[in-house]
């Protein structure tokens, strides 16, 4: 049938959200770490559609003869200008609010960006952020003038003194980073995001497959982060962009509203009266 017999579909607005002054349509916030070249990472942005783009500071400020990835930096920078996105340096790899401060302020000079992923880790078995120190830190970079990404647990008390520190959104993991196994406590993220209704909220960390990414999106999530499950395949661009259609599926469910689940079988199609038989 021709459109003009069913008649054209109706013009949605942009499905956009906003940080600080910046609105953003893409949900897939991509990571740049353990690509096994400059050419597959620029790939595989491009096959995310990413507007995001994190990059680990203390990484690219080593050395090349200690493993650091300064071959990519301007692979990177290409890519950014290509697509029009924005870097998110991080602050992997600190231990303490007093590093991961100081180490913001390196990479605003670097980078000019305010933006910044606070990372500061309490456990070096599982990464697991130190709640007191990123407040501390968080609170320290807001007074600053950044806009702070925290990357947090799903803590709900956590949550809520991060944004009274003054984050703009929080970060809070799926699983331990590089895990891959998924949203291991589907409970604490579905009560932060109905707790904190107003809030951004992306998913960092943890995250294996698209389906995972298509999970939390489903929930009402607002954006999802992810490095190794793409980095890590054995085809990145591939995976970039099935975690992309994964992430544009998640929030169009959650958009159109997924059923609620049932204990019980319910008929599809109910039947009333006396059956009968076509002739």
């Amino acid at each position: 049938m021709s459109d003009s017999i069913l008649g054209a579909a109706p013009a949605r607005a942009p499905d956009t959200w906003s940080v600080g002054d910046i609105t953003l349509t893409s949900r897939f916030l991509l990571g740049t770490a353990g690509y096994p070249s400059p050419q597959v990472l620029r790939e595989a942005i491009a096959a995310s559609g990413t507007q995001v783009v994190t990059v680990g500071l203390k990484r690219q400020l080593a050395p090349a003869n200690t493993g650091g990835d300064n071959g990519f930096v301007e692979i990177i920078r290409a890519a950014l200008k290509e697509q029009g996105a924005r870097l998110l340096p991080n602050t992997a790899g600190c231990t303490t609010a007093r590093e991961a401060v100081q180490l913001a302020h390196m990479a605003r000079e670097l980078y000019d960006t305010p933006w910044v992923k606070l990372e500061v880790v309490g456990d070096d078995y599982t990464l697991q952020p130190d709640p007191q120190e990123l407040v501390e830190a968080a609170r320290q970079l807001a007074k600053d003038g950044f806009t702070v990404f925290p990357y947090c647990t799903d803590d709900l008390v956590t949550c809520k003194r991060l944004l009274d520190a003054g984050c703009p959104l929080l970060m809070p993991w799926g699983a331990p980073i590089g895990s891959g196994q998924g949203l291991v406590n589907p409970f604490a993220l579905r009560l932060l995001r109905e707790r904190l209704p107003g809030v951004v909220l992306i998913v960092d960390a943890g995250i294996g497959a698209p389906s995972h990414a298509a999970q939390a999106m489903e929930m009402g999530y607002d954006a999802v982060l992810l490095n190794s499950a793409v980095s890590q395949s054995p085809d990145p661009v591939r995976m970039a962009g099935a975690f992309r259609q994964a992430i544009e599926a998640g929030r169009a469910a959650h958009l159109a509203g997924v059923m609620a689940r049932q204990d019980f079988a319910v008929a599809t199609t109910p039947v009333t009266g006396n059956p009968f038989l076509l002739g």
